[in-house]
């Protein structure tokens, strides 16, 4: 489809990405959102946690809300879609990825830029035991790689799947690495590094004879840890591998399901092939719009609610 000019006009102090970016990952809250939460068991042992929210009335439609890097169902940007969905005739379920609920999940594995098999297992726990006759998925930053990667390597998407929208997506992750092992988001690594060791801490505990201490204590940035962890953990050769495995960019253009990606010209974490141009202009399917302000998942609007949000829903009311 022809790239979509986008009408996101930020307020003005939010324009720079590291402004939009921190204040929405660090300072934002949302209320006025009720979840409930139920436990799902996954094929290879393992667990999903899922948070529900739901409209007042009775609805056939549900939104499947996926969280990005070390998220979780309660992040803000999570809660602000679940929000304006049930405000609008909507169900919601905001996935927790393995080991971030707040407990640690079973198995050494966790979750990753692809793990579309558990994607899959949320799709059809619902189909099976819900009663949802229209689905649409929203995905930020990895959630929304690992969408775009769903949509597209697979033949057999379930026809309830109507539209998705993907928000601040690192298509290509070896590009998107490379940019945060930059001067310009030194800080960020830093917090995604440290965050991701502690957790590995704890999973060494449960799983002692899976990796050391000492490998673990090796880790200095997120190349170490996908190196060390994400790629031996789930089955790719090294980071190189996992990345270019895993990149959602070679598989958008195989994507039937209408989708918008919403990726912001100021976003730091993303390379210039995260914004896939070309593709979207060859698929009928796929929609780009290239704020030029949002930060990564930082699209500040007006009243507490974000461009994002709106945008989504209005893709998806779209006849």
């Amino acid at each position: 489809m022809p790239i979509i000019t986008s009408q996101y006009k930020p307020p003005i102090l939010s324009k720079k990405g590291f402004v939009s970016t921190v204040y929405s990952g660090l300072f934002r809250t949302v209320k006025g959102v009720a979840q409930q939460r139920e436990r799902i068991n996954l094929p290879d042992g393992d667990f999903l946690d899922l948070d529900w929210s739901f409209s007042k009335e009775k609805s056939n439609k549900l939104v499947i809300v996926l969280h990005g890097l070390e998220g979780n169902a309660q992040r803000p940007y999570m809660v602000g879609t679940a929000r304006i969905f049930n405000s609008n005739g909507f169900d919601a379920v905001c996935v927790n990825f393995r080991g971030c609920s707040g407990e640690e999940n079973m198995l050494y594995r966790s979750y990753h830029s692809g793990a579309t098999e558990d994607l899959e297992a949320v799709v059809n726990h619902v189909l099976e035991n819900k009663d949802y006759s229209e689905l649409f998925i929203k995905g930020f930053s990895l959630g929304g790689n690992l969408l775009l990667k769903y949509l597209g390597e697979r033949q057999d998407i379930p026809k309830q799947i109507k539209k998705t929208v993907a928000v601040s997506v690192p298509c290509d992750l070896k590009g998107s690495a490379a940019e945060l092992h930059t001067l310009k988001n030194k800080l960020y690594a830093i917090r995604f590094k440290q965050h991701l060791v502690d957790r590995l801490k704890k999973k060494q505990i449960l799983h002692p004879n899976k990796i050391s201490v000492e490998e673990i204590n090796a880790i200095k940035t997120l190349y170490d840890f996908d190196d060390v962890y994400t790629s031996k953990a789930h089955g790719f050769q090294d980071k190189f591998d996992y990345y270019e495995r895993c990149s959602s960019l070679q598989f958008v253009s195989e994507i039937k399901v209408p989708t918008l990606i919403i990726n912001a010209l100021n976003d730091s974490f993303l390379s210039p092939r995260c914004f896939p141009v070309k593709e979207a202009k060859l698929n009928q399917s796929l929609f780009l719009e290239m704020p030029n302000h949002g930060g990564h998942v930082g699209f500040i609007g007006r009243k507490g609610v974000y461009y994002n949000e709106k945008r989504a829903l209005e893709f998806i009311n779209q006849v």
